[in-house]
């Protein structure tokens, strides 16, 4: 596990304490994880496969919507697969430098998926603001710069996180949570965390609001060029187009608002862990669902591909 010298851990390993302590729970948890676990994979593998092959989907959207897909795809395979292994495990430990790289991982996928939706917003303000002139802003030069620059947010903070997290004294390795993540690590420290606390708080406004400033500007837009569509199938056809990004939007900033940036109290804890195993795990799960279940072009080239198999 580690020594100490003045109450300070030097940890080697840390105990999960993961979701529940009853073996029934784990058993019905493993299923339903295992389960939801197999179609984030298959799913969001299918949208990255179906925009590769057709020429239908080689657009700015579907460009951002595979590379969200394989964002997804990571963040999934970041967290489910221990999550996997601890159930039906005994001996929940993950060792030091495993516990480091699974917050940076996630951390990293998880902001830069946030930065990927806020420009996935700007992306369909363009599509429904000008879209005589949709092509020429949205280049594939531009669409790239966007996408890496999320990409580097994303890693930037997760790096600065990570460190400034695991350069604490810790008093204990039981980590009261099913995954390494920052709050339940910062839960161990037998120093002040006040610093912590507030770069923590920083790195949620930075990863947090400013995506979701630029998504709310984008729709403010959008709405109102909306209403300015005189026919009602005009309306309908531009904001089905928002319709699936706005949903996935909704689901991933209300989750991790309410987790980072909601009021503490003496069940957080737990709040905190169900809010982690739906972000970690039910919404890579949904996206692909999202996007392809309302999307008629996206269904239409799963048919298509399906087609050929036959």
């Amino acid at each position: 596990m580690g020594w100490s010298i003045n109450n300070q851990t030097w940890v080697t390993e840390f105990i999960l304490l993961g979701l529940s302590s009853d073996w029934g729970t784990q058993v019905f948890l493993f299923v339903l994880i295992l389960a939801m676990y197999l179609v984030t994979t298959v799913g969001n593998s299918l949208i990255i496969l179906l925009i590769r092959l057709d020429s239908r989907l080689q657009t700015p959207m579907y460009f951002f919507l595979s590379v969200l897909s394989l964002v997804d795809l990571c963040y999934g395979n970041s967290v489910a697969p221990q999550m996997l292994a601890h159930l039906l495990s005994a001996h929940k430990c993950i060792p030091f430098h495993s516990c480091v790289l699974q917050l940076y991982t996630s951390l990293a996928l998880g902001g830069s998926e946030f930065f990927l939706l806020g420009a996935m917003a700007y992306d369909r303000y363009v599509a429904v603001c000008h879209p005589l002139h949709y092509t020429v802003i949205m280049h594939g030069g531009l669409c790239l710069g966007l996408v890496a620059g999320c990409l580097v947010a994303g890693f930037s903070n997760s790096l600065m996180e990570t460190i400034i997290t695991f350069r604490l004294a810790l008093c204990h390795n039981v980590i009261n949570h099913f995954a390494c993540e920052t709050l339940a690590v910062l839960r161990l420290a037998c120093v002040d965390i006040s610093f912590n606390q507030v770069m923590v708080a920083l790195s949620g406004f930075l990863v947090i609001m400013l995506p979701c400033s630029l998504v709310l500007f984008s729709y403010a837009r959008i709405v109102a060029a909306i209403l300015h569509i005189r026919s009602t199938q005009g309306r309908r056809k531009a904001f089905g187009t928002c319709a699936s990004h706005l949903t996935v939007v909704c689901m991933c900033f209300g989750a991790t608002i309410f987790t980072y940036l909601g009021p503490r109290s003496a069940s957080s804890v737990e709040k905190e862990k169900m809010v982690a195993l739906f972000y970690a795990v039910v919404a890579p799960m949904l996206n692909p669902l999202i996007y392809s279940l309302r999307n008629k072009e996206v269904m239409a080239a799963l048919w298509k591909l399906l087609d050929k198999f036959r």
